[in-house]
């Protein structure tokens, strides 16, 4: 309802079929980023016991980012010990995008990839769009 209610410019998420607990989610690359004109699909899985514990969100579409891995797992706080049940799918989704835009390189999945967002941000960017034209369109 809120997804309807108030939905975010730039993701969009419903369920797949009839299963309210398996969602998909679909992000715009945001334009100030290297993701920009990509669009990253996402699976989302809610416990039976949401929002109480927080949804399973993993990226389907590849993509070259220092908290997301090649199984498209994500290390964001607010999935894990930050969740809470005040946070909507909406409020997630922006999260996510705004990580797009700000990769955390002190908390990474891909230590590789943080390395280079911090020591060669031309070729990270560069990686990081080759990947979006690659996987992303």
């Amino acid at each position: 309802m809120d997804l309807g209610r108030d939905p975010p410019s730039s993701c969009s998420a419903g369920p797949v079929g009839d299963d309210l607990f398996h969602w998909q989610a679909t992000i715009m690359g945001p334009s100030d980023s290297p993701y920009a004109g990509g669009v990253f699909f996402l699976s989302i899985h809610f416990p039976t016991d949401y929002p109480f514990k927080p949804p399973k969100l993993q990226f389907t579409t590849r993509i070259y980012h220092p908290n997301i891995n090649s199984n498209g797992a994500i290390c964001l706080d607010i999935l894990k010990d930050q969740w809470s049940p005040a946070l909507t799918i909406s409020k997630v989704l922006l999260s996510l995008c705004s990580l797009l835009c700000d990769p955390n390189p002190d908390d990474p999945l891909v230590p590789e990839i943080a390395h280079l967002f911090k020591t060669d941000r031309a070729k990270y960017d560069n990686t990081a769009r080759e990947w979006t034209r690659k996987y992303g369109m």
